[in-house]
């Protein structure tokens, strides 16, 4: 009987498993503060990583085989922009190999579907949130739902390292972020948009062909609810917000009558 080795070969891996441990590295090197020198990981020549383990068996040509100090520098940047964020370091790594994949319509589709959960169910909210919920609750919360709300594979791996690495609470952070690296990909412009009460299909292709003649391209809307605005909208363009709700409305009033 032949002697195991301690790297095994990527074609008994799988295709699956590959795409969530090169996740999982990528997160763990996301989370991780600039420093003065870096290690070079080469998993298939047994290169230690910062984690003591030398497991990552991935192909030398993978995309994540051999990480530089410099790509290591550019995937860890937080001068400014989505990386500066946990969130947005979460979210880059999904980006990038989802578009590695040619995977970023489907991944934003899961991730929109994902979103209309939360939005629509109180439990999930709430076990999204919650802190007494531990990781493996949280991870296997999060994969059973998978299948009814036909998250793909590359998602599916994505919610599973969320869960164990504890920032299930990022979930939504994450999934904002994600969508604003997709229409920048797609040469987008994102708008952040607030109303009391949802907006239908007609009312949101309308402001989003004002909001196109104003930012000069196209535009992706990132709508939410707040019934405490009262009515209007708050939009947020870039760096222009423009804030039409009751709610500022009334305090400029109240504001107006003291003076």
């Amino acid at each position: 009987m032949a002697k195991k080795s301690g790297l095994e070969a990527p074609e008994s891996i799988g295709h699956a498993a590959l795409i969530g441990r090169d996740f999982e590295l990528r997160v763990r090197l996301l989370e991780l503060k600039p420093a003065a020198s870096c290690i070079r990981l080469d998993p298939l020549l047994g290169g230690r990583n910062p984690w003591g383990r030398a497991d990552f068996s991935l192909r030398p040509t993978h995309s994540m085989g051999q990480i530089s100090c410099l790509e290591l520098g550019k995937r860890v940047e937080t001068s400014g922009g989505i990386r500066a964020s946990l969130a947005g370091r979460y979210a880059s790594a999904l980006f990038d190999l989802a578009r590695e994949q040619r995977q970023i319509e489907s991944v934003s589709a899961s991730l929109a579907s994902l979103a209309q959960a939360i939005a629509d169910s109180k439990d999930l909210a709430e076990l999204i949130q919650s802190p007494l919920v531990s990781r493996k609750e949280a991870g296997n919360a999060l994969n059973a739902i998978a299948p009814g709300l036909s998250l793909d594979p590359l998602t599916v791996n994505f919610l599973g390292v969320l869960a164990r690495n504890g920032r299930k609470s990022q979930l939504m952070p994450v999934i904002r972020a994600f969508r604003r690296l997709a229409a920048d990909h797609r040469g987008e412009e994102t708008a952040e948009v607030v109303t009391a009460r949802p907006l239908n299909d007609d009312q949101l292709e309308r402001l989003r062909q004002q909001l196109r003649a104003r930012a000069g391209r196209d535009v992706t809307i990132e709508a939410s609810v707040d019934p405490a605005i009262l009515g209007g909208l708050v939009v947020k363009l870039g760096s222009q917000q423009i804030d039409s709700s009751i709610r500022t409305k009334l305090n400029r009033l109240a504001s107006a009558m003291k003076g």
